[in-house]
């Protein structure tokens, strides 16, 4: 477990990062559109910190916890999947945005992405890696992918962006 957390700090660290700087992109929005997407974007990162960081509570919190007779297992579950519901829905909501912003990645970052996540696979389940190598080869491949989304996030220029956007995509929502 302490091993674990020292691996993971770098990731954490980078993961941070991804978080204040979509932060400072929801300040700066202009629409609607770009304000829900930054805001599902931050939402995200808070996940992915929270699924890395997934043996804090056993440091912190009492194994027989109960708040309203439910175990903080039952609490943690509750409140990640509104995350995650809030996450699907503002995406949805902002679904043209984000067609536009995943059209503007390079393919070169996707294959970088595909190759990283199939190498912590292969990492996590020591496929063709030793067991004791590859708990560090997964943390590597994830934090080369945190590498990746904060490069993108930090040189991503969402004003440029928003007024590039065709006028008829840059802030109608999705009609029923």
């Amino acid at each position: 477990m302490a091993a674990d957390g020292i691996i993971e700090i770098p990731g954490i660290i980078l993961l941070i990062a991804c978080i204040l700087r979509c932060v400072q992109y929801v300040v700066q929005s202009e629409s609607k559109q770009s304000l829900y997407f930054w805001l599902a974007s931050v939402l995200t990162f808070f996940a992915v910190i929270r699924r890395e960081l997934n043996y804090l509570p056993e440091l912190f919190i009492a194994s027989d916890f109960s708040l309203l007779n439910q175990s903080y297992d039952w609490w943690e579950d509750a409140v990640l999947l509104i995350v995650y519901l809030l996450i699907v829905g503002l995406l949805a909501y902002t679904w043209r945005y984000l067609w536009a912003v995943l059209k503007s990645v390079p393919v070169y970052l996707y294959l970088m992405i595909v190759g990283l996540a199939l190498l912590e696979y292969m990492g996590e389940n020591a496929i063709m890696i030793p067991q004791g190598l590859g708990e560090i080869v997964e943390e590597m491949a994830e934090t080369g992918v945190y590498a990746i989304a904060l490069t993108y996030i930090w040189r991503f220029k969402p004003l440029m962006f928003e007024r590039r956007l065709p006028s008829n995509k840059r802030y109608s929502s999705c009609q029923a």
